[in-house]
């Protein structure tokens, strides 16, 4: 079966869920590569710039620069928030625990709601702000509990990285049907570049080990290209609330593996904020789409119902 014989939607929930699937290892690993901050930023941003380059040639040929030209200046701009959230998963990894940057990292999709909000002077209904302080409340209980021990640091940068995302989604929804993945090659670009020069000052260049070359490798030039790219396409098929949900798949999978591989064992007070954000998440997620299809039948049987011509002349 091929992709275009699926349903708009089925190519939304394959292309997204896909992609989240992808990247659930992604935190696990950067854990794994145990590799400085400049150090791995540089390789995850040049690796993963040159896979983005390979994919958008392998999907527009000769029509590469008219990709890029059609995504103008709010491609820019999102390849520079990118660029942020990148530093801000890559760096929240490196200073707490997996389980929390994933966490956090899942109010993005509300973030990206009130966003639109602001920005786009979309008029959110109540159950959104509800979850909003909802799950805001949940991330708050995650951040004091490591506030002592020092990795409220590394729950600024995923936060960081939340709101940025967020705000990406926000800006690709000013230019619906424009595909903004290939931009995300500059992303690489500026990550690697800055972070290069940092690794540069401050210590001796030299390769990884190899079992920590083949770890980046496998992240950052296969991993990151295929799953972002997947996750970048899926709201131009689904409505957010949708892509909201199936990227928790990335945030469940992946707190699971580092619990079971790290041994990353959440405090109560963690695992109770960590249950907040996931179930606010997944009940405004699975609320709207009932209501979506409640909507959808009742246009439906107002369309099939005969129309009354008495009245007309």
């Amino acid at each position: 079966m091929s992709l275009r014989s699926l349903s708009h939607r089925q190519q939304g929930l394959l292309l997204t869920g896909g992609g989240a699937l992808i990247m659930a290892p992604d935190a696990l690993l950067i854990k794994v590569a145990d590799l400085p901050d400049a150090e791995i930023l540089m390789w995850r941003g040049f690796l993963s710039g040159l896979g983005f380059l390979l994919i958008a040639l392998l999907r527009y040929g000769r029509g590469t620069l008219v990709a890029y030209r059609r995504c103008g200046w709010t491609g820019i701009a999102v390849a520079l928030l990118f660029s942020l959230t990148t530093c801000g998963f890559v760096l929240g990894n490196q200073y707490t625990t997996v389980g929390n940057v994933l966490m956090i990292l899942a109010s993005s999709p509300l973030i990206a709601a009130a966003l639109s909000w602001v920005i786009l002077k979309e008029r959110l209904p109540r159950r959104t702000w509800l979850a909003i302080l909802l799950c805001m409340a949940g991330i708050a209980m995650i951040a004091l509990d490591d506030a002592g021990a020092g990795s409220w640091v590394g729950n600024a940068f995923a936060l960081m990285a939340a709101t940025t995302l967020a705000i990406n989604f926000t800006l690709c929804r000013t230019r619906p049907g424009v595909d903004m993945s290939p931009m995300l090659v500059f992303n690489g670009l500026i990550v690697g570049s800055v972070a290069g020069l940092f690794w540069l000052i401050g210590s001796t260049p030299s390769l990884p080990a190899t079992n920590q070359l083949a770890v980046v490798i496998l992240l950052c030039l296969i991993i990151v290209p295929c799953g972002v790219t997947l996750l970048q396409r899926g709201p131009l098929y689904l409505p957010s609330a949708e892509v909201g949900l199936l990227i928790l798949l990335e945030v469940v999978i992946g707190t699971l593996l580092a619990w079971w591989i790290l041994a990353e064992q959440p405090t109560p007070i963690a695992m109770v904020g960590g249950t907040l954000v996931l179930g606010t998440l997944f009940a405004k997620g699975l609320y709207d789409r009932r209501l979506e299809l409640r909507q959808r039948v009742g246009s439906e049987v107002a369309l099939a119902l005969p129309t009354d011509r008495s009245r007309t002349l």
